[in-house]
């Protein structure tokens, strides 16, 4: 049988991230890491795969992503099982399984791809990183606070606070936005003949996704539409007027959006977004709001919750166009070794050096070669010192260290001498 010579590649819309891009990634990965844990929060690692009927209940059946997004097969069980579109939902499963809720207050994130079967464009992929960060057992707007003021830390920490809004909004509760359902879709009715398609199909089943729609044909009537804001109670609006409060008395930035409501059917109360016009059409970067009643939804007692979902490859596109962050070099020192002795005594000197000073980033030369072609390899991987091993550095025990980014003399020093300068050098002890 003839082999099929075709190179096999990546499935369309899963991208993979290249040695060069993946600093960048660490940079960012590690940045939030940092801002999580000033406010400790504590990480959480989740399935990919769970179950289907968890998103059909969660996130709502007459919703884009459950309709039309999730990558959904049946197992050799029979079991019809879904890769993760969102991670909520697997969150609060997990805490609901483990007894995580009861009686206890949990700050937690994770971080990992997820999964929607969507038109692959700049900022959008079928398989796509997101950071999740969601908080259990808190009734309070001062937790909304909170989450909306960690995001507002990482922006600045990365350097694109200034080109980032923050919308606001409230959702009210679930009877509040009965009631308001039922003048949404009045107020649709009488306007039929406007409705595109995609609004048609939400008019009975979900007429607050109408407002989120992204037809300019349809902008004038969702404007003049009634707002939420006039059917809320005054415990929903004292929620949010506390909030805000908050915000104002920190000097956070926002926009009131009243016709912000969020793709998903679980949110209620506070909802909110940042949002930046760097990145054209893909404007939104993170986004989040309260769902206390999805705990019930899914099977526990009432309790509360509000998090946030964060789109990785967005968030980096924007670091990468606005912030002028300088991520760490990934050589510090290339060890060029030449003849078979000084290549034995380069892999024990490296070794030296990696008990000795851990943080250093220590490459070997292990493809032999002349010395000019290794010289080009150290040039080229960006270090700013080569260590080099030749027939006299081996016979003495000693090194030579060259200085490949500035104008400075050569050195031979012995094993020791070496590690102090390495250790003075690169600025680790």
């Amino acid at each position: 049988m003839a082999k099929n010579s075709q190179a096999i590649q990546a499935v369309r819309g899963m991208h993979d991230v290249l040695p060069e891009q993946t600093p960048l990634w660490q940079y960012v990965e590690q940045s939030i890491r940092d801002v999580l844990s000033a406010y400790s929060y504590k990480e959480i690692r989740l399935p990919i795969v769970e179950k289907t009927e968890l998103f059909k209940r969660s996130i709502g059946e007459v919703t884009d992503i459950v309709e039309k997004e999730m990558y959904t097969f049946d197992d050799r069980n029979g079991d019809s099982l879904t890769l993760r579109p969102e991670g909520t939902a697997g969150c609060l499963r997990a805490c609901l399984e483990h007894g995580l809720l009861h009686n206890q207050i949990h700050r937690l994130w994770y971080l990992g791809p997820m999964f929607r079967h969507e038109r692959p464009q700049k900022g959008r992929y079928r398989q796509f990183y997101q950071l999740g960060v969601e908080t259990y057992g808190m009734a309070g707007a001062d937790i909304d606070a909170e989450i909306i003021l960690l995001g507002e830390r990482l922006w600045h920490k990365l350097g694109i606070h200034d080109k980032l809004e923050l919308q606001l909004n409230s959702l009210g509760t679930t009877e509040e936005r009965a009631v308001y359902r039922d003048k949404l879709v009045e107020y649709f009715k009488a306007h039929i003949e406007q409705l595109d398609e995609d609004s048609l199909r939400r008019l009975e089943s979900n007429p607050l996704r109408i407002l989120d729609t992204k037809n300019p044909a349809m902008k004038a009537l969702v404007e003049n539409a009634p707002s939420l804001m006039d059917y809320l109670g005054e415990d929903s609006k004292s929620h949010f007027q506390t909030l805000t409060d908050s915000l104002d008395a920190l000097g956070v930035k926002y926009r009131l959006n009243t016709r912000l409501v969020r793709g998903l059917d679980y949110y209620g109360k506070t909802v909110f977004e940042w949002v930046t016009d760097e990145l054209g059409a893909q404007g939104t970067v993170c986004a989040g709001g309260r769902y206390d009643g999805l705990i019930e939804q899914l099977g526990g007692k009432n309790n509360h919750a509000i998090g946030f979902a964060l789109g990785m490859e967005r968030l980096l596109s924007l670091v990468e166009l606005l912030s002028d962050v300088s991520v760490a070099r990934t050589v510090d020192v290339y060890m060029i070794r030449v003849g078979s002795e000084a290549e034995k005594q380069g892999l024990i000197f490296a070794e030296q050096v990696r008990d000795q000073i851990p943080p250093l980033k220590l490459q070997v030369n292990c493809n032999a070669g002349s010395f000019k072609s290794q010289f080009k390899k150290a040039d080229k991987s960006g270090a700013p010192f080569a260590i080099i091993i030749g027939e006299d550095e081996a016979e003495n025990k000693n090194v030579s260290v060259k200085f490949l980014r500035e104008q400075q003399p050569q050195q031979t020093l012995s094993y020791t001498a070496a590690i102090e300068f390495l250790q003075t050098q690169i600025g680790v002890q």
